[in-house]
């Protein structure tokens, strides 16, 4: 008896099978294709820790310059030398030499108070997420409460789907530093 030969072109049930299972035990290049489904999410984490970590180091930053600052004005240093608002940005970003645009993305917001109990903090910022124009600049004199606030506009690099650490319209981040204090006689 002669056996069927199959045509060519075509593969014969047995043949398929062995290939198909070659192919399923093959387990060369198993640790690319891993790389690959894990690779996406792997660096999307990575990045969102550096922005997140960025962005609390920008904040310290402001923090501790503004608190620097402040004692400027607690002490009377200011006041005697005669600051202007922009002189008093200047001591601030000084401090935060770092954050490549200060002078432009840092507003102050300076006021007198003649009670802790008065103290009421306006928004930084309108419903729609943009700076509003309601800043002051009053270092007042002895014995006043001053509430000093710096909001740094912090440009986010990356912009990561569901990180969510964005509060401005424009998708950045709005640092904000303040110190509230009673200035001391001078």
């Amino acid at each position: 008896m002669s056996e069927k030969k199959p045509k060519p072109g075509r593969t014969s049930p047995d043949r398929m099978f062995w290939q198909v299972y070659r192919f399923r035990r093959d387990d060369s290049g198993v640790t690319a294709v891993e790389f690959g489904m894990v690779a996406l999410p792997f660096l999307m984490l990575l990045f969102a820790i550096m922005e997140v970590s960025l962005s609390f180091f920008s904040t310290m930053l402001v923090e501790n310059a503004v608190e620097s600052a402040a004692r400027l004005i607690r002490t009377g240093q200011a006041q005697t030398a005669g600051f202007d608002e922009n002189q008093f940005k200047q001591q601030i970003c000084d401090k935060i030499f770092v954050l490549a645009s200060c002078e432009s993305e840092l507003r102050l917001d300076v006021r007198t108070y003649n009670g802790f109990q008065d103290i009421q903090m306006q928004s930084p910022v309108d419903a729609n997420g943009e700076f509003t124009d309601n800043y002051n600049f009053d270092m007042g004199s002895a014995d006043q409460i001053v509430v000093v606030r710096a909001f740094y506009k912090w440009g986010l690099m990356n912009r990561i789907p569901g990180l969510g650490i964005s509060n401005l319209s424009d998708g950045s981040l709005l640092i904000n530093a303040s110190t509230v204090f009673k200035n001391e006689p001078f």
